[in-house]
């Protein structure tokens, strides 16, 4: 065990966003004391801004002066804590054997796959969706059609609930598919 004058001591903000309010400081608050109570942490100090909100969404925040006993330990909360910001104010100077810096790197590493992962399958949801919307709404726009033999683009607008940039897309895309024809400002099945 290093000694006291080795310990590391550093200033931390943690951030949570979200809604609604109380789940915002709840949820600030039940990581303030899980913090609290892991022994590799020693919390000297704790300063929580009250909620604000913006854009629909609040924010909150805690400042708190955390003491630990390594450089892993300080890595490590890191990691599971993803603080906004870490200033170490104690010692001046940190060293840190090769096989821990190897640690900290395959930490990192794996920590950067697990979110590249996170993203692309996020990425491949969000392209899947994005083409059975379309899909969804091209075939509710040739069913308004082929019930209503004839609408007018704000018909359709108004049918669909899809705003006039978005629909201008799709109703080019449908008669350059030859799906349907404009005729008149109205729209038909072909």
């Amino acid at each position: 065990m290093p000694e006291e004058s080795e310990f590391i001591r550093f200033k931390t903000i943690i951030e949570v966003l979200g809604k609604p309010k109380e789940h915002v400081e709840n949820s600030l608050n039940e990581y303030i004391e899980k913090i609290k109570e892991t022994e590799d942490f020693s919390v000297v100090k704790e300063d929580i801004a009250p909620a604000k909100e913006s854009d629909n969404m609040f924010s909150t925040f805690v400042e708190m002066e955390v003491v630990v006993k390594s450089v892993p330990i300080l890595i490590g909360f890191c990691f599971d804590y993803m603080p906004s910001s870490i200033d170490i104010i104690k010692p001046e100077e940190l060293k840190m054997k090769s096989k821990d810096i190897s640690n900290f790197l395959n930490d990192l590493q794996a920590k950067l796959h697990g979110i590249d992962m996170i993203a692309k399958k996020l990425k491949n949801e969000n392209d899947f969706l994005r083409r059975n919307l379309n899909t969804s709404l091209q075939n509710a726009i040739s069913i308004i059609l082929s019930v209503k033999k004839s609408a007018s683009k704000e018909e359709l607008m108004k049918l669909t609930g899809i705003s006039e940039k978005e629909i201008d897309g799709f109703l080019d895309l449908l008669t350059k598919e030859e799906r349907i024809k404009k005729e008149d400002n109205l729209y038909t099945l072909k």
